[in-house]
């Protein structure tokens, strides 16, 4: 069965109505870099020598990052002690855009801090050390969270609970956020911790991994079919409709209590760094569902999100703009990424060019209807050059050169066709009569035009030859033009 196309776009865009409500357990994640440079001769360990240091926001804030990322509003609850960690994580979180932090403090335990020790080399992690109280939250506590939890439930679209087990997410905590969002018609979301499923009862979906999925069924969970046979039955005991069973390198298995079943093998990348992938996934489930995407769907996303964090150092957030680059398909990207539209950005694409060595050729036209004799001039100038630039007579500009009536296609989709070309590497369109400001921007090593023009003919010679390029002049395919095929297709001619 053929993997249906994501309407990335349309679903990206209704994205950003929605609003997330994130509860769960927030740390302050530090990561320490360097180098590995010797064995420490007072016990047989690597000792690093540190570079450079980060600190983010982790645990369910990095969630929330995630959320935010994609362009969804995101309200996050969660629980800090009274110390610099904490003081560190609400500066954080005031200047991410898209969040809004409702803490409650415990003055009582510590803010939840991990420090890892990585090797910048080899982005091998090599010790972590954790300051952290991984005790329920007291009764007292307990009220201060519920009470700021409920109030939000009417201002989201949807809950997502990320469950660390440091304590916010406790048995009451739990029963009291999903019975009351259950009421109001909001769907819950849990990243689970505890083995036992039965205290998230009538959430909508879970999505442990694989060893949690095994130790709180007893199952092996080794195959697609010991994990549907196990999930059916988790999914009466915890009265949800779907179970997703995440499993690194092998991909993602849905269950649905219908019974229905989907699989999703990983994609191929080079893994990084693994910390926080699992807040993408749980992040980028609950954006896509908020935003009325399918079961399938927000799989699909999830699964392309948690392969962009993985090739990531640290505790990673995914952007909207990473994950279209992964959903999309290559040729559809491709295309779209070689149209410039501004001067900065065709600046910037020559600079990177020429720091490599690279020669770049340029011809130009207004290519309305695609034909051979097209292809062949783009195709002996892509031959000339390592890099080709295509100037393109915007829609306004045809329309002085060549009169009412045309384009026969506008400037976008003429622009779409010719980056489509694996001949073309950049098209930028122009607005004048002639390319000569495009020409005299790019300095071009080649020009190219059609052997219909005489070198003097040739707008932008006297620019390129004076900068030490040449012109080139290409043979056209006789009995192809653009003109006369419009002609033919209104009924003016044979």
């Amino acid at each position: 069965m053929p993997t249906p196309m994501i309407d990335f776009d349309a679903l990206s865009q209704t994205m950003k109505s929605r609003t997330v409500l994130c509860i769960g357990d927030l740390m302050l994640d530090e990561f320490v870099y360097g180098e590995v440079s010797r064995i420490s001769p007072e016990a047989p360990a690597p000792v690093i020598a540190a570079q450079r240091s980060e600190h983010h926001i982790g645990g369910a804030g990095n969630v929330a990052r995630n959320v935010a990322a994609l362009g969804a509003s995101c309200i996050f609850v969660g629980l800090v002690g009274s110390d610099e960690a904490a003081t560190r994580l609400k500066a954080a979180l005031t200047d991410e855009v898209g969040i809004e932090s409702i803490l409650v403090c415990d003055p009582t335990r510590p803010t939840t801090r991990k420090v890892r020790f990585v090797s910048e080399h080899f982005s091998t992690h090599m010790l972590r050390v954790d300051w952290e109280q991984a005790a329920p939250a007291s009764a007292e506590v307990e009220q201060k969270l519920i009470d700021a939890i409920l109030p939000q439930l009417d201002r989201a679209d949807i809950v997502l609970l990320s469950d660390y087990a440091k304590g916010v997410l406790t048995a009451r905590v739990i029963r009291n956020v999903i019975d009351a969002a259950r009421k109001l018609g909001k769907r819950v979301i849990v990243d689970p911790k505890s083995l036992n499923f039965a205290i998230y009862r009538g959430a909508t979906l879970l999505t442990p991994n694989r060893k949690e999925f095994s130790e709180a069924t007893r199952s092996r969970a080794d195959t697609d079919q010991s994990i549907v046979a196990a999930a059916q039955d988790v999914m009466q005991l915890a009265d949800c409709e779907a179970i997703l069973v995440t499993q690194s390198e092998r991909g993602m298995t849905l269950v649905q209590r219908s019974g229905e079943a989907v699989h999703i093998p990983a994609h191929p990348v080079k893994v990084r760094d693994v910390s926080g992938a699992g807040d993408t996934v749980a992040a980028v489930l609950a954006t896509s569902l908020a935003a009325d995407a399918d079961w399938e769907t927000a799989l699909r996303m999830a699964n392309a999100a948690a392969a962009v964090a993985v090739g990531k150092q640290g505790t990673a957030s995914v952007s909207a703009a990473e994950l279209r680059r992964k959903i999309l398909p290559h040729a559809y990207l491709a295309a779209e990424e070689k149209i410039v539209l501004e001067a900065d950005a065709l600046d910037a694409q020559l600079g990177e060019w020429r720091k490599q060595g690279l020669r770049v050729g340029f011809t130009n036209g207004c290519f309305d209807i695609l034909h051979p004799g097209h292809v062949k001039v783009l195709t002996a100038a892509r031959a000339a050059c390592d890099r080709l630039i295509v100037g393109l007579n915007s829609d306004a500009s045809v329309r002085r050169l060549k009169g009412e009536g045309r384009p026969v296609q506008d400037e976008r989709a003429r622009a779409e066709v010719l980056a489509a070309l694996e001949a073309v590497d950049l098209v930028a369109i122009f607005d004048e009569d002639t390319p000569i400001r495009l020409i005299t921007q790019i300095r071009p090593s080649v020009l190219v035009k059609g052997g219909d023009y005489t070198r003097e003919q040739v707008v932008g010679h006297e620019v390129v030859e004076a900068a030490g390029g040449t012109v080139m002049l290409v043979d056209i395919l006789q009995g192809f033009s653009t003109t006369t095929l419009v002609d033919r297709a209104r009924g003016g001619g044979k």
